[in-house]
């Protein structure tokens, strides 16, 4: 089964490189319904200035720089629980406070995701920020410039 990962090329910009050191290289998120979870990131991450990378069956990716982001389908409808060990939630560093706003209000505007501790919002974390869920209940963290 193909994944995210491209082995044709490796000498490809998204492969290890010691001038990336310590920088997040990729996450794979796994979903039952590829879909909607395809519409929910790539609305998301075009908004955060990622690309599209590649797309195959029963996956696509995203790049923005050094990183990319994996959306691949499982066959598993175990729920996902950021309070399991495990993963608690990605946090992507926004360009602005607008940015911030307007995915804000993307996300309100949606409804396969909602924005998370709508009662604190924006400083729910102490700083300026967008908590939400995708459509798989993976939390997101949108944070704004200070």
């Amino acid at each position: 089964m193909e994944t995210g990962h491209d082995t044709s090329d490796h000498a490809a910009p998204d492969h290890a490189a010691p001038e990336h050191a310590g920088q997040l290289h990729h996450v794979e998120l796994c979903t039952t319904n590829l879909e909607s979870s395809v519409d929910f990131w790539n609305w998301l991450l075009g908004a955060l200035e990622y690309e599209p990378k590649n797309e195959w069956v029963g996956g696509r990716s995203w790049i923005n720089g050094p990183t990319y982001i994996v959306v691949k389908e499982t066959d598993t409808d175990d729920p996902f629980d950021r309070r399991a060990p495990g993963l608690d939630h990605l946090a992507f560093h926004a360009a602005s406070r607008a940015t911030v706003d307007e995915l804000t209000a993307g996300i309100r505007e949606r409804t396969d995701s909602t924005v998370l501790y709508d009662d604190q919002h924006p400083y729910a974390g102490g700083y300026y920020a967008l908590y939400c869920e995708d459509p798989m209940g993976i939390t997101i963290e949108v944070v704004g410039p200070e």
